[in-house]
């Protein structure tokens, strides 16, 4: 597969069929652990610009994402590989619901869809966290709103603390 590099973290499918392979995966899985975020996606859509946003994204365990909420778009998330826990938060930032998604082979949940605005971020619980997700487009970056109360990725502290809070608060969802 031919990709561009947009950065250590996207990369976009030159292709004009867009395939993946095990071995592609196993090659972002490496990428990932070696970028600062221990993240990376390949964008099949060819452009920022595009109506349909699709992505195969790679976290590693312990990688904070931000809560955040997206205005006028809706987003799916398809698991492939791992286990992971979307956490949704209130407005306040406390925990209001807990969707716990695992590949199709593991017994849990493996899909779920949000269409309206509300602050979400992921615990995830394995050592990799492969999913192919899906939004509308156009990428707006200002459509992105990031919670005031949840840290910055720049404080590695902070962040871990949070991320212990979440995770005590969903655990007790049950």
């Amino acid at each position: 597969m031919r990709l561009r590099k947009l950065n250590d973290e996207v990369l976009v499918a030159e292709e004009p069929v867009v395939r993946v392979s095990g071995a592609d995966i196993a090659a972002l899985k490496r990428q990932a652990l070696t970028n600062p975020r221990q993240r990376i996606r390949i964008c099949a859509h060819p452009s920022t610009e595009d109506r349909l946003h699709e992505m195969l994204i790679v976290h590693t365990r312990g990688t904070y994402v931000r809560p955040h909420k997206h205005v006028n778009k809706s987003e799916s998330v398809h698991i492939i590989e791992g286990e992971v826990e979307i956490v949704f938060l209130d407005d306040a930032g406390a925990v209001s619901d807990v969707v716990r998604l695992g590949d199709y082979r593991s017994g849990r949940e493996f899909y779920y869809r949000v269409g309206d605005p509300r602050f979400h971020t992921l615990l995830i619980t394995s050592e990799f966290l492969v999913f192919h997700e899906v939004t509308n487009g156009p990428f707006r970056r200002e459509e992105t709103i990031f919670a005031p109360w949840a840290p910055e990725e720049s404080d590695a502290a902070a962040c871990g603390a949070f991320q212990a809070r979440v995770a005590r608060e969903a655990a007790a969802r049950g």
